[in-house]
């Protein structure tokens, strides 16, 4: 019991932080400034709907285990609750280094930079990377198995979907320059076999989530 206290606190905040983060990016974003943009069904308002299913798929306990409080479960749960507070913590990083560039659909703003260091070192998309590692880390927490397949089956393939649009929009963009950002750095994950040579892309520093 004290352990679901402390993980409803936890999550709680890392929530509350995310939608105050949110939040500060759609303030930003309403500044005049010229831009290209692409409407995309994957936004803010959908990312939302797959939060609500999974926040009731754990709350109803549809699908979840039973709550045994074992060390062994304990300390898989207190894994999870790491991933989910880490994948806040990597989101927020992303966020920062966006600053203004941030947008709700597919956005690229005249005389955007291309900037590949922070996050955007580690995966080309932190914002959308984090949010799967968030989710899978509440899955975890709350011994939700459905809630981790929601996940995979559901909102893995909207970031895909979403992410795909944005690698396209900056390849036009930026051309060969993003071209050798994409091959050395991974979408969601870091890319192992990337190459360790000195960044290539101070003709044009951009991004987007």
């Amino acid at each position: 019991m004290r352990f679901l206290v402390c993980a409803d606190i936890i999550t709680g905040l890392c929530l509350l932080t995310l939608l105050a983060a949110v939040a500060a990016n759609f303030a930003a974003s309403r500044k005049p400034r010229g831009f290209a943009e692409r409407r995309s069904p994957v936004a803010t308002a959908t990312m939302t709907a797959f939060g609500a299913l999974v926040y009731v798929t754990i709350r109803l306990r549809w699908g979840g285990w039973s709550m045994v409080s074992t060390p062994p479960l304990l300390a898989v749960r207190g894994a999870g609750l790491l991933l989910l507070v880490g994948g806040t913590a990597f989101n927020i990083w992303g966020r920062l280094y966006l600053k203004g560039n941030w947008a709700d659909h597919v956005r690229v703003y005249d005389n955007q930079a291309l900037v590949t260091d922070g996050p955007y070192r580690i995966v080309r998309h932190p914002l959308y990377a984090s949010l799967i590692w968030m989710v899978y880390g509440a899955s975890i927490a709350y011994l939700s198995p459905l809630a981790a397949l929601e996940n995979a089956l559901i909102f893995y393939p909207m970031m895909l979907y979403r992410a795909g649009l944005e690698d396209a929009a900056l390849a036009r963009t930026f051309g060969a320059s993003y071209a050798r950002y994409r091959r050395r750095t991974g979408r969601f994950l870091p890319r192992l076999s990337c190459s360790t040579a000195p960044h290539d892309d101070a003709e044009g520093q951009g991004r987007m989530r």
